[in-house]
């Protein structure tokens, strides 16, 4: 990449944004260590976008993900707060207070039995007490280790997921981790429930400065920084430490691209009215004060709906997850996102943050909705023109936004990202001198077959799109959740099943500036308004005022405005 890399930094806010996130990385960890046979061409994608260089006390080089992420009392597990690449803090250090001492200890986790597996394939641990991990094939990291035998994959079983860092297989750095000791993670006293709780967060010196402190570390050592990406739970109070956050990114580093990606986990509960409010006005306010500091945000999520109105989770015809389970939704939306934010990690002449989001977000429309087709339905024997004929002239990718059905809507920009399909079938292989089923068929290369088709599909729109050979890998601990018709690339079987586990699988992701949002955000607006705020009094008590909810409410409906069909670039 001339000049270097564009670094990203990364900041992860939240327990469902640790599900997602922890497979964001754990996929990221699958790519980098691609075995020397396989086929797709190395260098499509820059790790070094995500991830740092540094070395251990001991002279060790490290390669870990350029992450600061914020989560409650309670929910690493085993994880320890300073990770476990770099030497522990040494407990046995010479003190030199001779008086009486008390000691506390905290109960300790059992690490999660995929874990413990996991250390004997991922490196060792000395009688030093220094982890030796494995080297990356980049050339980054210790010499590698030999073995006689591959290790047998360990899939984690759904029942030992507790939290996020039960399938982390990724090594942090000592700054990424900071937590906030005052609320807590289990429980039903001390949770950190609303917008206001989240905001005043960061208003403390102390989380503040420490925020601050690790933003410093990991800023100046970029050379090319083109901005933070943030991953932020919607639904509780980690909307407001987003929106704090984002505000102090706007506020420091003005110029940078700031894209949030603002997550939310499955459907609605029917029996928990409370939750279900809070989520509302949470998810309410988080997109308002978002959309006003970020450059782009997107909301993330397999339920069907952003308001009240319950609405089932979405479907995919090669899938089957369960809805409830962070695990899986998670899965599902870490896969995407790897998918959607390629243009801005790429090798060769990538789209940066600023430019993806000033291309979506023209005429105030900040906020985007995001889609994938997972896996993308290629058969073997057909080419990429036979596929996207197939498929019609219906919105080609599953919603992930909970905007609704697209279907009937208007697209007024979109990023669309292709990734995973061989070389050879990406233009039409019919014998010379045979009718051409449709004008994709005549198409030179995957490129021009990709654009022409979305130029199809939605004529006066603003297009950018990219095709990818490189996959996207789904190896454990991703959860097995693949129909048994599809081959191990993730390739629709026009045959009887094969038995091998699925182990990487091709991916449509795009981000569209969309008509659904008026209706999607405008929903949302009338749910606020029906609102009886004298029954969750104690919204308002974590530290928002009644006209702080008037002026959500207003910039709530304005947004939506922005959306309105016919309010196209184009027109």
């Amino acid at each position: 990449m001339a000049g270097g890399p564009r670094e990203v930094l990364t900041l992860q806010l939240g327990h469902f944004a640790g599900f997602v996130g922890a497979h964001w990385w754990n996929q990221q960890d699958a790519a980098l260590c691609r075995p020397t046979d396989a086929k797709e061409p190395p260098g499509e994608l820059c790790p070094d976008v995500l991830y740092r260089t540094g070395r251990t006390l001991h002279g060790q080089e490290t390669y870990t993900p350029r992450l600061i992420l914020m989560d409650l009392k309670g929910s690493l597990s085993s994880l320890k707060q300073e990770g476990g690449l770099y030497k522990d803090k040494q407990l046995d250090a010479a003190i030199a207070w001779q008086g009486k001492l008390t000691t506390h200890k905290e109960e300790i986790y059992p690490k999660n039995p995929y874990l413990q597996d996991l250390l004997s394939a991922e490196g060792v641990l000395n009688s030093d007490g220094i982890w030796r991990v494995k080297s990356i094939p980049n050339g980054k990291g210790p010499p590698p280790f030999t073995t006689t035998t591959t290790p047998k994959p360990v899939i984690p079983t759904e029942g030992s997921i507790r939290v996020w860092s039960d399938f982390l297989r990724v090594h942090l750095h000592p700054r990424s981790i900071c937590m906030i000791q005052k609320y807590n993670h289990d429980g039903e006293a001390g949770r950190l429930e609303a917008f206001g709780q989240g905001e005043s967060i960061l208003k403390e010196p102390k989380y503040l400065e420490e925020l601050e402190d690790r933003l410093h570390f990991y800023v100046e050592e970029c050379n090319y920084l083109q901005g933070f990406q943030i991953l932020c739970d919607l639904h509780n109070g980690f909307s407001g430490v987003g929106a704090k956050a984002a505000e102090l990114l706007q506020d420091e580093y003005s110029g940078r691209g700031i894209i949030t990606w603002g997550l939310l986990p499955g459907p609605y509960c029917l029996g928990e009215p409370q939750k279900n409010i809070y989520r509302l006005l949470n998810t309410a306010f988080g997109l308002v004060h978002l959309s006003a500091h970020s450059s782009l945000v997107c909301p993330l999520s397999l339920g069907g709906s952003l308001g009240l109105q319950p609405e089932p989770p979405v479907n995919f015809p090669h899938l089957q997850y369960d809805a409830a389970l962070p695990f899986h939704c998670g899965a599902i939306l870490a896969t995407a996102l790897d998918t959607v934010t390629v243009p801005y990690r790429l090798c060769s002449s990538p789209v940066s943050m600023v430019h993806l989001a000033d291309m979506l977000n023209f005429s105030g429309k900040k906020v985007v909705t995001a889609g994938a087709t997972i896996p993308f339905p290629l058969v073997p024997s057909q080419s990429l023109p036979d596929t996207l004929m197939q498929l019609g002239e219906a919105t080609p990718w599953t919603p992930l936004s909970a905007c609704g059905d697209p279907s009937g809507t208007c697209c007024f920009a979109q990023s669309v990202v292709l990734r995973g399909l061989d070389r050879a079938c990406h233009t039409s292989q019919l014998t010379p001198g045979t009718p051409l089923p449709s004008p994709l068929h005549a198409c030179t290369t995957g490129e021009e077959v990709l654009a022409q088709y979305l130029q199809q599909q939605q004529p006066r729109v603003r297009s950018s799109s990219h095709l990818l050979l490189t996959p996207c890998k789904v190896v454990p601990p991703y959860p097995y959740l693949f129909s048994s018709s599809l081959s191990q690339q993730g390739l629709v079987l026009d045959g009887p099943p094969t038995g091998a586990a699925v182990e990487s699988i091709p991916v449509l992701g795009a981000l569209c500036s969309s008509s659904s949002l008026n209706r999607a955000l405008g929903d949302l607006a009338k749910d606020l308004a029906r609102l009886d705020l004298r029954r969750w009094a104690s919204f308002m008590d974590a530290g928002v005022e009644q006209d702080d909810l008037e002026e959500t409410l207003q910039e709530l409906r304005s947004l939506a405005q922005c959306y309105q069909s016919g309010n196209s670039l184009m027109d």
